[in-house]
């Protein structure tokens, strides 16, 4: 009975003719190992050569826009919005320019960003009139039509953005398309009231087809949450169908329980891709 328990417990090795050879098994885990590392590195490199696209676009975008003229800023969400305020913090504090600039943020992570870079917090009660507001977005097409809030901050970004004269979005190469969809494949996020999360649901998938999902957490149990304490729903509409996004977004926004869309319709003037090769791609309105 004892040898039989060792054995499952791994304290035996028990003699099997058909098991593999040791130096098979040694270069199998070898090139094993190898691939993983060949993926791992190949990951990291995407990563850093997004981060780079990221980079220019928001070097270009705030060196063209944000001036000694410029007194408010609206500052969006997301991970290319950090090198637009790295860029921001880098003119106040080594240039010593932009000595007035008021910071207005769209989340919690971009007043955290603001604050961590020791850069002047407003907020619009003291500031709703924003000279500029800068932001990413997860997918822009042709006719410069948005598709934000992968990251849950859609309805702060959307008022933030109201208030600005001039929108102006920052984003890697990998945001731009000619349709919606044809990069973002997670759907348009829309933001609801708990209590209606169902009912909304159905109503959009009666309405416009697809499928509209409750964004669920990956680190804690149930559905995410927003910075306002709502529901998110994703939906993912028919990739290959029409559609008039200026008349899907009023739709969806008169539905009861609706807070705000992802759609951002008719609201940028700017954008500025950052590209493989290095260099900066303009998109106008």
């Amino acid at each position: 009975m004892l040898k039989p328990l060792l054995q499952y417990r791994g304290c035996l090795t028990p003699h099997l003719p058909h098991l593999i050879p040791i130096g098979i098994k040694s270069a199998i885990n070898s090139q094993s190992s190898s691939t993983f590392r060949h993926r791992t590195f190949c990951k990291m490199d995407d990563k850093i050569a997004l981060d780079k696209a990221k980079n220019l676009a928001a070097q270009a975008a705030v060196d063209q826009w944000v001036t000694e003229e410029t007194k408010v800023v609206g500052i969006g969400s997301g991970s290319t919005i950090v090198f637009a305020v790295e860029r921001l913090a880098e003119r106040v504090w080594k240039e010593g320019a932009l000595a007035d600039m008021i910071c207005v943020p769209s989340s919690y992570q971009a007043r955290k960003l603001i604050l961590d870079h020791n850069l002047t917090l407003g907020d619009l009660d003291r500031n709703p009139k924003i000279d500029v507001y800068i932001d990413g977005a997860d997918e822009v097409d042709s006719h410069m039509v948005l598709i934000k809030g992968g990251g849950g901050c859609l309805m702060q970004e959307k008022i933030v953005a109201s208030c600005a004269k001039k929108i102006i979005i920052i984003a890697d190469y990998t945001k731009k398309s000619l349709r919606l969809g044809e990069q973002w494949c997670n759907g348009i996020p829309i933001e609801v009231a708990p209590m209606a999360h169902v009912p909304v649901k159905l109503k959009i998938e009666e309405l416009f087809g697809g499928q509209a999902m409750l964004r669920i957490a990956l680190k804690k149990a149930g559905p995410i949450v927003t910075d306002n304490g709502n529901f998110l729903l994703d939906w993912k509409f028919l990739a290959k169908r029409e559609y008039n996004w200026d008349e899907v977004n009023r739709a969806i926004s008169m539905i009861p329980g609706v807070l705000e869309t992802g759609l951002f319709v008719d609201m940028a003037s700017k954008c500025y891709f950052g590209m493989a090769d290095g260099t900066v791609k303009a998109q106008n309105k």
